[in-house]
């Protein structure tokens, strides 16, 4: 699997997780809509990868990396969001955090299979 294989994976699911919620709460799909609910969360994907890679000694598509991705993700996420007052209710909190987790952590977890 290429070095771009694993961010490209956790970007698009937070891509996939901002329209679901932008569809499923009748928010209208587009470019800016989409980008606007997923820019929060890309933002702590990316400090996720950041800490990662400074504190790890694994490879990307590991679960440990996995773990640290997704607990960035959400919690930068949602304080992005907090600041931005654009909610972060409990469940919210819990369905994103379900969402990004099951995701991000399943396709490592099908890539080990895989192998």
């Amino acid at each position: 699997m290429s070095r771009l294989i694993a961010p490209v994976l956790d970007l698009l699911a937070v891509v996939v997780f901002a329209l679901v919620g932008r569809r499923s709460h009748a928010h209208g799909i587009t470019f800016a809509g989409v980008l606007e609910t997923a820019a929060p969360f890309l933002c702590g994907t990316a400090a996720g990868y950041l800490v990662a890679s400074l504190t790890l000694d694994a490879s990307p598509r590991s679960w440990q990396f996995g773990v640290i991705v997704v607990v960035a993700t959400v919690a930068v996420g949602m304080l992005f969001r907090r600041l931005a007052a654009t909610g972060t209710a409990p469940s919210f909190v819990v369905v994103a955090t379900v969402f990004l987790g099951v995701t991000m952590l399943g396709w490592r977890l099908v890539a080990r299979l895989l192998d």
